[in-house]
């Protein structure tokens, strides 16, 4: 597969039929100020999603990527996209999560690009992320540790509060791999954070 395919993780939009309209049934004329009255509330609805998600997706791409700037690129990316086709997005369970998912992919490509040029090491950046006093230094260093797709998972369903099923969608794998990871990596974590523990220091 190439990279153009393995990239383009981006859900398809719905083709809309309407039932009882055929193709070359007359398209009904409309008030032109409805047009402008639809494109408003859509507006309207992004601008009120994306004050309340941009920097919350953002923060946990940062996590994931370990690099504040490229996830602060990705995530404005995504954000452009999910309004270029917000008719189907505002429409799905998790729109956040399709954002999550387009931003990691558009940051994973960016990655493998650079580093196939050398311009970055093979793991990646490790610009400061955002906000570094929410989350313990050495919670941070431990996720960076975990392979990107344990790390996402474990950012999804317990930096962002996603279910199962949510951290499933906006990551394009199945619940049972979902949760299968987020197993692996809480041990993995658990383990290398056991010196945080009251009781290892007594």
């Amino acid at each position: 597969m190439n990279d153009d395919r393995r990239d383009s993780m981006e859900p398809n939009a719905p083709t809309v039929r309407v039932s009882g309209v055929q193709q070359s049934d007359a398209v009904p004329t409309m008030d032109p100020g409805l047009y402008v009255v639809v494109e408003q509330t859509d507006r309207i609805a992004f601008h009120d999603f994306y004050s309340g998600s941009r920097d919350r997706v953002g923060r946990a791409l940062a996590v994931t990527l370990g690099d504040a700037d490229l996830a602060a690129e990705s995530v404005d990316e995504a954000m452009a996209r999910a309004y270029q086709r917000w008719s189907s997005v505002s429409r799905m369970d998790n729109p956040s999560g399709w954002v999550y998912r387009v931003g990691l992919n558009l940051a994973r490509s960016r990655i493998r690009k650079l580093t196939r040029r050398r311009r970055l090491p093979s793991g990646g950046a490790a610009a400061e992320v955002p906000e570094p006093d929410m989350i313990e230094p050495a919670i941070l260093r431990a996720l960076r540790e975990l392979p990107v797709d344990h790390r996402s998972v474990v950012v999804c369903r317990l930096l962002l509060g996603w279910s199962e099923a949510e951290t499933a969608q906006a990551l394009g794998i199945r619940p049972g791999t979902a949760k299968s990871r987020l197993h692996r990596a809480t041990a993995t974590l658990a383990e290398q954070l056991s010196h945080l523990r009251p009781e290892a220091n007594t």
